[in-house]
């Protein structure tokens, strides 16, 4: 199964998970992460665009995973990181338009599926 799919299923609703919250537990899950319940709670504060409407949630937690599962040790030992976060930016708003919580929500955030759209298209390109 892949991130999306288990996204689009609902995973995280019932919990109430935000945006960043949904994208790093179920990372967790798919991605075979063994990330305890402490270090979930590590991606908390970055919903609604760390609080203040700026980066996504969605795209903050799916950097983390991408520094998860490349980076060694420190993040200066090798470009990939680097190179893996602004392919995930650039791609996101190319194809979202945004990479900022306020315009992402003016265009895709329903009453009925919150921020949903623009949560599925982070899982999206992290799976690819």
């Amino acid at each position: 199964m892949s991130l999306y799919k288990l996204l689009e299923s609902g995973y995280g609703d019932i919990e109430d998970l935000n945006c960043a919250e949904k994208i790093l537990y179920g990372s967790n899950k798919i991605y075979n992460l063994g990330l305890d319940e402490n270090a979930l709670k590590l991606s908390s504060g970055f919903g609604g665009g760390m609080g203040i409407e700026s980066v996504c949630g969605a795209l903050t937690a799916s950097i983390m995973v991408l520094g998860y599962l490349f980076v060694e040790d420190v993040a200066h030992e090798s470009t990939k990181i680097k190179e893996l976060s602004r392919e995930m930016l650039e791609r996101y708003e190319r194809e979202m338009g945004n990479i900022d919580c306020t315009p992402l929500k003016l265009d895709y955030r329903t009453e009925s599926e919150g921020c949903h759209k623009v949560i599925l298209k982070a899982a999206e390109i992290l799976d690819d």
